[in-house]
């Protein structure tokens, strides 16, 4: 179980109760005048966010109110993981239900997470009783695979290369009994030619990371994160501004990592298969330049016509290799285009695919999991943009428009599957939010995970 949550037998809880425009009333009026008194003399309105502890007569905390939005209104379901930094050291239980119990649940752990590898965190012992109906151990996993995605996005890249990201993959595929290969060297460079390119500038050598799970013949789902550790932009480097948060060019590995998780710690029917190219596009003497042309695993010739467009290399040869063995469901993820970022925003990851039943099902499940993202087509007469004089594809797409689009396209001509997912995710906070913290996130991931075991438990 994890650490924010307490079962019923430990302790029944302090009550909080969640209170709105259109049930503050009827909430006050059950308590008695001296409650009643004291919330109108602290000034307390049913406004979302607001909080007001409750004494007893003997100073101890009798419960808590807290504001939530009105039924009707734009609803945040992650609303009650502020309470997690609010309330004073103790065991707390749902009084009422609010708009989602499971998802209020799921926020309460998920806004507990602290990165503190560098710095130690601020003690803070609150933890929540799991409501009625809720599976704990299922919202347990979660936030586990939420905290292993986060933890591997902020570990900045001098603690977070290719080395470390096998070694934490390794750790994983460990604790859930999975086999591992990882392709390197003479090998990579001749099977897997992109890859090494993109990371051959490095000193921290590039490789293909390849976890297996499951029996083979249950239904195959394999999952490729874009894992670039650190991107200076190569020979067309980034600016300052720019570079930044290059940390966080892993953030698809990661997400991979926490939802294989999930699946893996529940026992999911699947044979999961996740690859993840791990890599560092830096600046050397060795480094590919400009109008390069390589020869991808799947034989397609890629001219290079910029050097900061290296993600899309590395998944090409990725799922190139998922798939040749034609996975009943194939998903990558990647922080890929600035221009997924200036269409959708931070919080909206872009999703790509020709099925049109399964985006469907996917952008129905986000909303329900508070884990939204946002269908963009894969508009075929985009494709020409992509056209090379000198090979049969350019990596970046001529006019600098549509650039997200663009991308998946690139990454489409190397997959054959019917069911493919494209997400061109942000995984990043930048600024806290209830039940997310600044700094990295966790997109996409859990509604995959359910969508998953909607199809396969």
């Amino acid at each position: 179980m994890h650490p924010q949550f307490a079962s019923a037998s430990e302790a029944r809880g302090i009550p909080i109760w969640f209170v709105h425009a259109d049930n503050g009333d009827a909430i006050l009026k059950a308590f008695g005048e001296r409650e009643r008194n004291f919330a109108a003399a602290a000034g307390f309105e049913a406004k979302p966010g607001k909080l007001l502890l409750l004494p007893k007569l003997d100073g101890k905390l009798a419960g808590a109110l807290f504001g939530i939005e009105r039924p009707g209104d734009m609803i945040d379901p992650f609303r009650p993981g502020q309470l997690v930094h609010a309330l004073p050291a103790g065991i707390y239980r749902f009084a009422n239900a609010p708009h989602d119990t499971r998802l209020a649940a799921l926020a309460f752990a998920m806004g507990a997470y602290q990165f503190t590898r560098y710095r130690k965190g601020e003690t803070r012992n609150v933890r929540l009783t799991v409501p009625d109906g809720v599976d704990g151990d299922d919202l347990s996993r979660i936030a586990e695979g939420v905290a292993l995605t986060r933890d591997l996005i902020n570990t900045p890249s001098n603690d977070m290369g290719p080395d470390e990201l096998e070694a934490a993959a390794r750790v994983l595929a460990k604790l859930h009994g999975a086999r591992v290969e990882v392709i390197a060297g003479d090998r990579l460079t001749k099977e897997f030619p992109l890859i090494h390119a993109v990371g051959m500038g490095s000193p921290r050598s590039p490789r293909l990371i390849d976890i297996v799970w499951g029996k083979e013949t249950d239904p195959k789902v394999t999952l490729v994160g874009k894992g670039v550790c650190f991107d200076t932009g190569g020979l067309d480097i980034k600016n300052d501004t720019g570079m930044l948060n290059m940390k966080k060019d892993m953030g698809g590995a990661a997400t991979s990592l926490g939802l294989a998780h999930m699946i893996m710690a529940r026992k999911l029917p699947v044979r999961l298969r996740v690859l993840i190219p791990a890599v560092e596009n830096s600046i050397s003497g060795l480094s590919f330049r400009p109008r390069d042309i390589y020869t991808s695993r799947k034989g397609i010739t890629v001219e290079i016509g910029n050097t900061d467009a290296e993600g899309r290399l590395v998944l090409a040869d990725a799922l190139a290799l998922a798939d040749e063995e034609k996975p009943a469901l194939m998903i990558d993820f990647a922080t890929l285009t600035g221009a997924a970022r200036v269409a959708l925003g931070p919080e909206l990851p872009a999703m790509f695919t020709d099925d049109d039943a399964l985006a469907a099902d996917m952008a129905k499940t986000g909303m329900a999991e508070n884990d939204p993202v946002w269908r963009l087509p894969l508009w075929r007469p985009y494709e020409a943009l992509l056209d090379s004089k000198v090979s049969d594809t350019n990596n970046v797409s001529t006019g600098g428009q549509g650039g997200a689009i663009t991308a998946a396209l690139f990454l489409r001509k190397f997959v054959t599957a019917p069911s493919w997912l494209h997400f061109d995710i942000f995984a990043w906070t930048n600024s806290a939010k209830p039940g997310r913290p600044e700094g990295a996130e966790c997109q996409t991931a859990r509604a995959l995970y359910a969508l998953l075991c909607a199809r396969y438990s």
